[in-house]
């Protein structure tokens, strides 16, 4: 990125970057939202609603009028079935569980809370509601989890999957957010609450053994006798996240040679070394972040991380160290269409339209139909849950795919299971990751990537959103014809919220940033650096002539 590198980036934490926790938590409960404000209203992203108390963006407020909104939501589809609620290792998803909890009970919602209060990642609740909804049509299940996923420790996050297991799509989000922000404007009147105390001993509240169900059935997506019978030496850090205790059980009962880092758990995160700037984020994809991990690479095979909720995975290997995100789903798509036979011959690869165009180069190898659409993970739901997606991943280190038999396994990311697959990878193939990745980048071609961001207001990026091909006036792109440009995804015709221009050897996309005034340009090119740096001017003086144009 253009971003200026912290100077504490891949630093461990100082003292001052750390949370003030019972702070945290005390304006959690003390400051309430203003509804007036924009920045203080409930808004469900990609993925679900996140803020800090401190700023008056994630209070009790807004997980009381959230929650009650999908009780509203529920009985509005007629879904009775389970609720399987879960938390990460933020310090602001402990209060946040409480105060949904609260308002569960209050509205006889039957919901099913880990056992021993347990941390609970997105993988697992996703597993729990297809486990439970499998050859039903009534009684349905959902879920909540309670994550802002890697996002700094100060952060809070609040998500909803309906009854496929995936994310919430916009039309369901959207609901759910319009009666929440009504729930606020009238200061919670129409919220149903109990004390968290009588909450937990309500008739519709039961346990859930989410770590026994999950392990139990893992091995129904990695091969564990491969892995166990190549010996290869295992490590993973789960980076203080809701993982954390899933993979000694894992170890356990797979038998592999699987070394926890660590087991800590600390709600400033004051572990962790410093993201790029300057930020501590637990994201396993960052090398910044990683450190700790990458400094012990020659220990293991391969070794792998997790992000707090676990729906993200970073793979760390001998030969090469931390990969790039783009780098493992390449080598994952590869290697997963050529070992599970299974698998429906017409499952096709999904991916999002920034994610590297070597997946559609292996994809037209493999003889696969490629599947492109939007940023946003809720766009593989379908296609993972009915088979007719054999993957489906995205440049930000997400990805989840079939069960061996071709089965429904996790329509939500599941770094667990994609961190595994690199140690069934290596013991089957002999060769880590990364170097698997250096014979396909041989064979196909050595892509290169960057993203930079630019300034933009308001109302140039609502301009930007909108562009259209035809605003487009260039023939070529950095030296080459232009073989496309696309507003919408190939694979289901969604928007894409800005452009993507292709030529032979390289593309561009540009979208504005939800959350800052600024648009991000990628780019990737198959030739070299300086292809890849002529990329990226000329995107930028071709979206700037469109948006002046417009």
């Amino acid at each position: 990125m253009s971003a200026k590198i912290s100077p504490l980036a891949g630093k461990p934490a100082p003292a001052s970057l750390l949370v003030d926790v019972a702070r945290l938590r005390d304006a959690y409960v003390d400051l309430r939202p203003d509804p007036g404000v924009p920045t203080q209203r409930v808004a469900f992203g990609t993925s679900g609603h996140r803020g800090s108390s401190f700023e008056r963006s994630f209070n009790e407020w807004h997980v009381l009028a959230i929650t009650q909104a999908i009780c509203e939501y529920r009985q509005h589809k007629g879904i009775d079935g389970p609720l399987y609620i879960g938390i990460d290792s933020h310090a602001l998803s402990q209060p946040a569980f409480e105060s949904a909890l609260e308002v569960l009970a209050a509205n006889g919602v039957p919901t099913m809370i880990a056992k021993g209060g347990e941390y609970t990642p997105t993988p697992a609740i996703s597993h729990a509601i297809l486990t439970a909804n499998r050859d039903r049509s009534t009684g349905l299940a959902d879920g909540i989890v309670v994550t802002p996923s890697h996002n700094p420790p100060d952060s809070g996050g609040f998500k909803y999957n309906p009854p496929n297991g995936g994310p919430a799509d916009t039309d369901v989000t959207g609901w759910i957010q319009k009666r929440a922000n009504t729930l606020l404007a009238n200061e919670l009147g129409g919220v149903r609450r109990m004390p968290f105390a009588q909450a937990l001993r309500a008739s519709t509240t039961h346990e859930h053994d989410f770590i026994d169900a999950y392990v139990r059935d893992l091995g129904n997506v990695i091969d564990f006798d491969v892995v166990r019978g190549s010996g290869v030496h295992l490590g993973v850090d789960p980076l203080g996240g809701a993982g954390v205790h899933y993979w000694a059980p894992i170890a356990e009962r797979y038998k592999i040679d699987l070394t926890v880092v660590s087991e800590e758990v600390d709600l400033t995160f004051g572990f962790m070394t410093v993201d790029w700037d300057g930020k501590i984020r637990m994201d396993p994809s960052s090398s910044y972040a990683m450190q700790r991990l990458i400094d012990l690479r020659d220990r293991y095979d391969v070794a792998f991380a997790c992000d707090t909720d676990h729906d993200r995975h970073g793979v760390v290997t001998r030969s090469s160290g931390l990969l790039l995100p783009n780098h493992y789903l390449s080598v994952l798509v590869d290697y997963l269409y050529q070992h599970r036979p299974d698998w429906r011959p017409d499952a096709a690869v999904g991916k999002t339209l920034v994610s590297t165009a070597l997946i559609d180069r292996v994809a037209k190898r493999l003889g696969r139909q490629l599947y492109e659409v939007p940023v946003g993970f809720k766009w593989f739901v379908d296609g993972l849950f009915d088979g007719t997606l054999g993957f489906g991943g995205e440049e930000s280190a997400g990805a989840s795919f079939l069960r061996r038999d071709g089965g429904v396994w996790s329509t939500d990311k599941d770094g667990i299971a994609a961190a595994l697959m690199s140690a069934e990878i290596t013991a089957r193939t002999g060769r880590d990751p990364g170097e698997l990745y250096r014979q396909l980048t041989a064979e196909l071609g050595s892509p290169l990537s960057e993203r930079v961001d630019a300034p933009a207001h308001a109302e140039q990026k609502a301009r930007l959103a909108k562009l259209s091909p035809e605003q487009v006036k260039s023939t070529e792109l950095a030296g080459e014809k232009i073989v496309s440009v696309l507003d919408r995804a190939p694979a289901n015709g969604a928007s894409i919220g800005g452009i993507k221009v292709v030529s032979e050897s390289g593309w561009f996309a540009a979208r504005p940033s939800g959350t800052e005034d600024i648009y991000k340009i990628y780019a990737e090119s198959f030739k070299d650096d300086a292809h890849l740096q002529l990329l990226l001017q000329e995107a930028q003086t071709i979206v700037d002539a469109a948006l002046s144009a417009a």
